[in-house]
């Protein structure tokens, strides 16, 4: 059982190695680089939103039409932006992560077989 055992983890992929290579390494630069500015921009947004609530409520009470308030409009706007967001990166991910992604799954899935 000891052999068996032994081929089988020497079989077996090291995604250590596969998460210190280069492809993988840029798929995860690239995915970081669209995330995390996204992130801290929307993060921004929605404090600002907050804290016009809290602390500008004159502000966010003045009637822009009707009974639609400027508090409503950033309201609704974070939704909009989460959906914008939502659907940016669907489409960033598309063309550009799920390439190379489908690449390192290749390249694995080959040596897996071969091994």
């Amino acid at each position: 059982m000891s052999e068996t055992t032994d081929a089988h983890t020497s079989d077996a992929i090291d995604y250590l190695q596969v998460q210190e290579s280069e492809p993988f390494r840029r798929l995860r630069r690239e995915h970081r680089s669209f995330v995390f500015p996204l992130a801290v921009l929307f993060l921004v947004w929605y404090f600002v939103y907050v804290l016009l609530a809290a602390f500008a409520p004159h502000f966010m009470a003045q009637r822009v039409w009707g009974d639609i308030t400027v508090g409503l409009l950033f309201g609704l706007g974070q939704f909009v932006t989460t959906f914008a967001i939502t659907m940016g990166y669907v489409a960033f991910a598309n063309r550009k992560l799920d390439p190379q992604s489908a690449s390192i799954r290749e390249t694995l899935e080959k040596s897996e077989a071969g091994a």
